[in-house]
């Protein structure tokens, strides 16, 4: 596996997205809302460098499973709290074909939202499939496969600190559809 971005870059992009964040939300208490599982690394550290009062929650929407390969978009975790009236900022790790942010948008504005943004870790806008631009971008990165930082392979790497490419999910067989 090689390193595409080390931990120090992710950290130093990760706390300018906060203060950028700090700015445009200032005012107001927003819910930041991590699309799981993948976001789970980047909400924490995004969360801790926001010097903002707000609130989190989680939206399981999903579309890869073991597969390398995008599938139908499903909801597999609901919110806890209500969303009405309050701006939402998602938190995703990766958007490659776009048809899960879409997804979340689309749930998050039915549900009353006063405004819902996106803030990706990772962006391949070459891999759209749907019309979809992101609010704010740590970093654009090619097409290949990416795990770490949350990130993963069939439910490996999550835990890697850095993000790096995955050669082996380019060797693997993606498993059967579920």
């Amino acid at each position: 596996m090689r390193v595409l971005l080390d931990s120090e870059t992710i950290g130093r992009r990760v706390r300018a997205l906060g203060k950028q964040l700090e700015a445009d939300y200032a005012g107001c208490r927003p819910v930041f809302i991590g699309l799981l599982k993948g976001s789970f690394v980047f909400l924490a550290d995004l969360s801790r460098a926001v010097d903002l009062p707000l609130e989190i929650d989680f939206l399981g929407i999903a579309s890869y499973g073991n597969q390398t390969e995008p599938g139908a978009v499903r909801l597999t975790k609901d919110l806890a709290g209500d969303i009405t009236g309050r701006h939402v900022l998602i938190v995703e790790d990766i958007c490659d074909t776009g048809q899960s942010l879409v997804a979340a948008c689309a749930i998050l504005r039915a549900r009353g939202a006063a405004s819902v943004r996106t803030c990706l870790l990772l962006d391949k806008p070459e891999r759209r499939q749907v019309a979809f631009v992101p609010d704010y971008v740590g970093f654009e990165i090619p097409d290949v496969f990416v795990v770490g930082y949350g990130l993963d392979f069939a439910e490996r790497f999550r835990n890697l600190p850095w993000v790096g490419i995955c050669e082996e999910a380019d060797r693997a067989d993606p498993a059967p559809a579920r």
